[in-house]
């Protein structure tokens, strides 16, 4: 069920066949040439409404915002600071809890460190605040490291690569411009550096010209799979222990 299509009277109905809701967490960040700027936001609002398909949940409107450092000067990435990402996040809950949620699984197509800690950070806040929720936060590639690796040829690929050049293939190949070099960029370790840009210039990480729309297809089946493994845990009540 997709909150932003539902009425108020489909809304209530659905409270009776579930309390769970998927919170899709995207970014506005650069892919590369050939990638769109939406691209965590489509992969994780594409596996939420997939799953919602296969059983029954509630799916939040995609949070398009994130907090993105690494590709802050590459153009066209809107980045938001970590506490606003807090904040979001923990309005949200409250505001659904106040609906009748009780289980709230949140999904971010964007793996940047901070971006995902801000989110665990306000998790707990939560679970400490209400006792009656359960609270999972999950990454896409959390999801799919471990079996997804048997699928993808490029080492290290993480960003713009192979994987999701591959997902975006396969849901939305018509906003896909071309392909791009491979890039493995290098930072100096331990240093932050202004002008990430000038250590990482074509903005990919990985080799998209190993994608296709068919590794896409299996990876989204696989994250899926895995995110309903992880509604199912959630909802059989051991987050209380």
């Amino acid at each position: 069920m997709l909150i932003e299509e539902l009425t108020m009277n489909e809304f209530e109905e659905g409270l009776t066949r579930t309390r769970t809701v998927l919170l899709p967490f995207g970014s506005v960040e650069e892919h590369g040439p050939h990638l769109p700027l939406s691209t965590d936001t489509i992969q994780a609002y594409e596996v939420c409404k997939k799953a919602a398909g296969q059983y029954p949940l509630f799916v939040a409107p995609p949070v398009h915002y994130g907090n993105c450092r690494s590709t802050a000067c590459h153009p066209g990435t809107i980045s938001i600071s970590t506490l606003t990402l807090k904040y979001i996040f923990k309005d949200i809950v409250r505001a659904l809890r106040g609906q009748g949620m009780r289980n709230f699984i949140a999904l971010s197509g964007h793996a940047g460190g901070a971006h995902c800690m801000a989110l665990q950070d306000a998790g707990e806040e939560m679970i400490s605040e209400y006792q009656d929720i359960g609270i999972a936060v999950i990454t896409e590639l959390d999801l799919a490291r471990d079996e997804g690796r048997e699928l993808i040829e490029t080492p290290g690929d993480s960003h713009a690569g192979e994987i999701e050049t591959s997902r975006i293939l396969h849901s939305h190949p018509g906003l896909v411009k071309g392909s791009a070099p491979a890039e493995y960029p290098s930072f100096p370790k331990g240093v932050l550096v202004r002008d990430k840009r000038r250590y990482w210039p074509g903005g990919v990480w990985g080799d998209p010209a190993k994608a296709s729309a068919g590794k896409g297809a299996l990876l989204e089946e696989l994250v899926v799979r895995k995110l309903l493994e992880l509604v199912r845990l959630v909802e059989g009540g051991s987050h209380v222990q």
